[in-house]
């Protein structure tokens, strides 16, 4: 497809016509692709600004979302939350839509078969969320988030696959530690198209375990599946029914 035949599937499948076109290139385009040195439309910019912008404005959508419907209490909403905005449901929408066939990626990103990694096709998601809100506001960004994120929440439910193994860390470390998990990159290393990120997690200031992974969130479910065991032995938890 040329330049003219991405914007118009993009839009299509979006079911929103762009103001700013140039948003809209912005947000699937991945870095790989501009340091490939290879511009198949003029680019100067890649997608991790609008990513970053997108990933705040899903948060504050699912969040006003869940507030206003249900009545329990935070840890129950934050899994929830959670489980929409995860990489893996965020990234199963975009190939629903199409994305992974439009991306501009290097060629390094692309398997044989032309796939592109599940959690850029999942950034790309966050970059067009962010890119809606800059040319439409609030209101179009949560049209989409409506239709094609928060309509997973039943399924979510019914079959409780909010409780990941993040969410199963956060609530064993709140009941007997009374804090928080926090997840920190410790480094990174590979090209842009074969990355590692190793993961640390943190309680009370202390290194609990570290994890590895293709992308930062694959990295921090491998740290929060090897932490509950570790946590127990590192602060002595006896654990009781409360």
């Amino acid at each position: 497809m040329n330049q003219q035949e991405i914007i118009t599937f993009i839009e299509e499948k979006l079911r929103y016509s762009f103001k700013d076109k140039n948003l809209l290139e912005t947000s699937i385009t991945h870095r790989s692709y501009l340091n490939q040195g290879k511009f198949g439309v003029a680019k100067k910019e890649h997608n991790e600004r609008l990513e970053f912008l997108g990933d705040a404005v899903l948060e504050i959508i699912v969040t006003d979302y869940l507030f206003k419907n249900f009545t329990e209490p935070e840890g129950h909403l934050t899994a929830l939350r959670a489980a929409l905005v995860n990489y893996k449901l965020i990234g199963s929408v975009g190939l629903s839509l199409g994305l992974s066939e439009v991306l501009y990626v290097s060629k390094g990103e692309r398997s044989i078969d032309g796939d592109v990694r599940l959690s850029i096709v999942a950034d790309a998601v966050e970059a067009v969320i962010g890119a809606m809100y800059l040319d439409g506001g609030l209101s179009s960004s949560s049209a989409f988030v409506e239709a094609n994120i928060l309509t997973k929440l039943p399924e979510i439910i019914n079959q409780k696959t909010y409780k990941d193994d993040k969410t199963k860390l956060q609530e064993y470390v709140q009941k007997y530690l009374k804090e928080t998990p926090k997840y920190k990159i410790i480094s990174t290393s590979g090209k842009d198209h074969d990355r590692a990120f190793v993961c640390g997690v943190f309680v009370s200031n202390e290194l609990v375990v570290t994890g590895e992974g293709r992308s930062k969130q694959d990295a921090e479910v491998v740290c929060a599946k090897d932490a509950l065991t570790a946590i127990k032995e590192k602060f002595k938890i006896v654990e009781t029914e409360q």
